[in-house]
């Protein structure tokens, strides 16, 4: 049952533990060490170098399904991506193997069907393993490529989008078949019943698991993608202008930089003189000048200069 409680930045840690026990393994993927007394979460998340806007973000959806991420530039892309780094570590390192331990602890071994049933988990976690080692070793990488300003080129956010498919129907068969064919006697039932429980809650945090990659990491990514696309364009521009002359040793006086500005944003020789108290004479005298120096002669050319030079900004001009 969901708990339809917004978590904040004041509330009390222990008490987001004490409404939601399971939040104790998240803890550990983001590094928050136990111990943390009757602390805050902005508190404990200080304390412990863990971005808090991130972690509730991750919390709440995590809980109630609340938030909406798809612009959400506040999100931490290192926090997020160290999170689910070690939720791999945990699930990989130790939850598998757990669940495989108790398992075979419950099953009579000299009994062909249970045998059977290990062989299915066996082949349950060998796909959840190539698909969480996957993004650790193709997505992971990339998403500190762009985190590092160096993005690889040949991925994106979309390549892995496409392979993210779901991997809990090998789960949900094995669970139907311990409940269907796998009668014991009393002691290996209640084994078996506490490692079905186990896999239950397995099935429960992969599935938040997942959502948390594609509601809340995935577009996360998709924004550092655009701005790694700002850029390179800026980039460009910046090649393109200095391949056209812009190392020439006649640096621009500011008139004719309030010239440039002028023209960038449209208006014609007449608005400009009157703009800058100048004749309409001086203002043509002043864009030759301009031409000479800079050997840029279209308006396309100038407003490139422009946005390279810092004299408007990039999001207030249409190329």
């Amino acid at each position: 049952m969901k708990n339809q409680k917004m978590y904040e930045a004041d509330d009390k840690m222990i008490s987001l533990i004490r409404d939601n026990y399971d939040l104790l393994q998240m803890l550990g993927s983001f590094g928050i060490s136990l111990g943390f007394g009757d602390k805050t979460v902005k508190e404990t998340c200080e304390t412990n170098h863990v971005d808090t806007y991130t972690f509730l973000a991750v919390v709440n959806f995590t809980i109630n399904g609340f938030g909406e991420f798809a612009t959400d530039d506040q999100l931490s892309v290192p926090t997020l991506l160290h999170y689910l780094e070690a939720s791999h570590a945990y699930f990989l390192d130790f939850q598998l193997p757990y669940i495989r331990r108790e398992l075979q602890e419950s099953l009579d071994e000299h009994d062909s069907l249970a045998n059977l049933i290990l062989r299915f988990y066996d082949e349950y976690a060998h796909e959840i393993r190539r698909h969480m080692k996957y993004e650790q070793k193709t997505l992971f990488p990339y998403v500190q490529s762009l985190i590092e300003g160096h993005p690889i080129n040949d991925y994106n956010v979309e390549t892995f989008s496409k392979h993210h498919g779901a991997t809990d129907k090998k789960l949900r068969e094995l669970k139907l078949l311990i409940i269907k064919y796998l009668p014991q006697d009393g002691l290996h039932n209640n084994q078996l019943t506490a490692t079905l429980h186990d896999i239950y809650e397995n099935e429960v945090w992969l599935r938040q698991h997942a959502m948390v990659e594609d509601y809340i990491f995935v577009p996360a990514i998709r924004r550092l993608e655009q701005v790694a696309k700002e850029i390179d364009v800026t980039r460009n521009i910046s090649d393109m202008v200095f391949k056209n002359g812009m190392n020439s040793d006649d640096a621009l006086s500011d008139r004719e930089k309030d010239v440039i500005i002028s023209l960038v944003q449209g208006m014609s020789n007449k608005e400009i003189a009157d703009h800058l108290c100048i004749s309409v004479n001086t203002v043509i005298t002043h864009r030759r000048n301009i031409a000479r120096k800079l050997q840029i002669h279209s308006p396309a050319g100038l407003t490139i200069y422009a946005i390279v030079n810092g004299l408007v900004n990039i999001s207030s001009v249409k190329l």
